[in-house]
């Protein structure tokens, strides 16, 4: 059996629209490992064609030219047959490279022409597919096909008996007193610009509260949303009801393959534009996607169940961390109550 490396995205969201590849490639005969940062293996170990996930803690912005050695040395043992690139970087084709891979596989990026013997142009800003097609046309080797009309499968994830059975012990330590749970993903590493504003988030969870008195709300997220998360939590227990054992947050305190298990399993999930948002629509959980500064049409929720709201303003989609503009009018606009009747309409639809 041939045996390819797929060098993953350091990006979650990046990582899951990379499956659709692995099945891919998995289709045509090969046996799979992906080397990739430990930020990003957790969503490998839910894809089910992965036969081996080598981790390597490659520093951002830091050439790491030791480890990637080391890691190469190792890889050079695996008699593997292609290797996949799929982030841009010429520091991401180096490991390839240094294993003396055959055929190493990517798109054209910074001065790696010389690491790489098959290179695909990358498309421009205004006719980008989305990233699944972005990635799996690696598996084609040409572009003689057009980006825009190559048919490939939605990203989809598979929790393993385990981490099923560890999630719904998780759940019952976390909200004992409900039979489902909605899950909010107020997060987004990108940075402000991608984010909808907690208040908005406060006043969803509260309209889920009130509207399905037997579930409970769980904010997921890194250290980062901590605080965010607090500051939701704070606005609805201000508010007249008793939803204090009804709502809690795990950012910070559990790992990433914990909270994809708490995604896998929600009645329903509210984010931004984000990895939770790829995960949440890789388990077709009902949901909603709040797009500011970014472009759905490039990195959409893939799932018939999820709804993504953008406004299309003429300042949108900017791509910048931070609104150049200073109102992010492309959030605030988006209301609470439009974001319900979205999530509510998915839940009946997925019900169906």
């Amino acid at each position: 059996m041939p045996r390819a490396l797929v060098v993953a995205p350091n990006w979650i969201g990046d990582a899951v629209m990379a499956q659709p590849l692995l099945a891919q490639l998995k289709s045509q005969g090969f046996e799979i490992d992906v080397l990739a940062t430990p930020w990003v293996a957790p969503v490998f170990k839910v894809c089910k064609e992965v036969n081996q996930i080598i981790e390597a803690d490659f520093k951002h912005g830091l050439f790491n030219l030791k480890l990637r050695r080391e890691v190469a040395t190792y890889l050079s043992t695996c008699s593997y047959d292609a290797a996949y690139v799929l982030p841009n970087s010429w520091k991401s084709a180096i490991v390839p490279w240094l294993a003396k891979i055959p055929t190493k596989i990517g798109y054209r990026g910074e001065l790696r022409a010389g690491l790489l013997n098959f290179r695909l142009a990358n498309p421009p800003r205004k006719n980008r597919p989305s990233m699944v097609k972005h990635y799996a046309a690696l598996a084609e080797l040409s572009q003689n096909t057009s980006l825009m009309s190559l048919e490939v499968t939605n990203p989809s994830l598979e929790l393993s008996p385990k981490d099923i059975e560890q999630t719904k012990a998780l759940i019952s330590k976390l909200l004992p007193n409900s039979s489902n749970y909605f899950v909010l993903a107020p997060g987004a590493e990108y940075g402000p610009a991608k984010q909808w504003p907690l208040d908005h988030f406060a006043s969803l969870a509260k309209s889920l509260l009130t509207q399905y008195p037997q579930s409970g709300v769980l904010i997921i997220g890194g250290p980062k949303d901590k605080a965010p998360s607090e500051e939701i939590i704070r606005q609805v227990q201000s508010s007249n009801g008793n939803f204090s054992d009804r709502i809690k947050s795990t950012c910070g305190q559990i790992n990433l393959i914990n909270s994809i298990g708490l995604v896998s399993l929600a009645s329903g999930v509210a984010s931004n534009d984000s990895g939770m948002m790829h995960i949440a629509a890789a388990f077709k959980a009902p949901q909603v996607a709040f797009f500011g500064s970014s472009d759905p049409k490039h990195t959409p929720p893939l799932s018939e169940f999820a709804t993504p709201l953008w406004l299309g303003l003429d300042c949108s989609p900017c791509h910048k961390r931070q609104c150049p503009l200073g109102h992010l009018n492309c959030l605030k606009d988006i209301s609470p109550d439009s974001a319900l009747t979205a999530l509510t309409n998915q839940i009946i639809h997925k019900k169906g």
